[in-house]
């Protein structure tokens, strides 16, 4: 049989979110006892439209199917009346298609993030997360995320170390 000349789509990546995709992207849905810990892609999307120099949304997408989405921030000042310096770049948000759960989308996708994050010079990367429950702590523990103590708004506070002495992959 003669091969194709059309490629194969990579299997497992991010890919920005286009006008093509936008419907399929914003058709993910959570399971119903997450709806209350993220928000809607729409919400994400929108936010993103508004913070341009710092949002950085993704459809996690596989072979052919989009499965999720995540978005990461970059470069926002996090407290200023606390610490007019402290600037982070972290996961903003990350929904993964109930459909789709529990396949390691979610894992990838926070990887990737983290990967582009360090990229781009950043030695910390941050996430938060609603303590209510069926929350996503375990999850991000689990990557090596590590709690500060500190609360956003009344979201927990982690941070994962991107300096060139972690040698362990994400997750390990």
């Amino acid at each position: 049989m003669p091969a194709s000349n059309t490629p194969a789509p990579a299997p497992l990546r991010l890919e920005p979110v286009t006008a093509e995709t936008f419907d399929a992207v914003c058709a993910i849905q959570v399971r119903p006892d997450q709806a209350h810990l993220v928000s809607p892609v729409v919400k994400s999307l929108a936010e993103a439209y508004l913070h341009t120099t710092t949002a950085w949304p993704r459809a996690i997408v596989d072979g052919d199917e989009i499965v999720g989405f995540v978005m990461a921030f970059h470069d926002i000042l996090w407290n200023p009346a606390v610490d007019p310096d402290d600037r982070r770049s972290g996961i903003w948000r990350l929904n993964i298609d109930a459909r789709h759960q529990g396949k390691g989308y979610g894992r990838f996708a926070v990887g990737a993030a983290v990967e582009e994050i360090r990229i781009r010079g950043i030695h910390d990367a941050y996430v938060s997360w609603n303590t209510g429950a069926n929350n996503p702590e375990p999850f991000y523990l689990g990557l090596g995320f590590r709690p500060t103590g500190e609360l956003s708004g009344d979201q927990r506070v982690a941070r994962l170390s991107l300096t060139p002495d972690r040698v362990e992959p994400l997750g390990s």
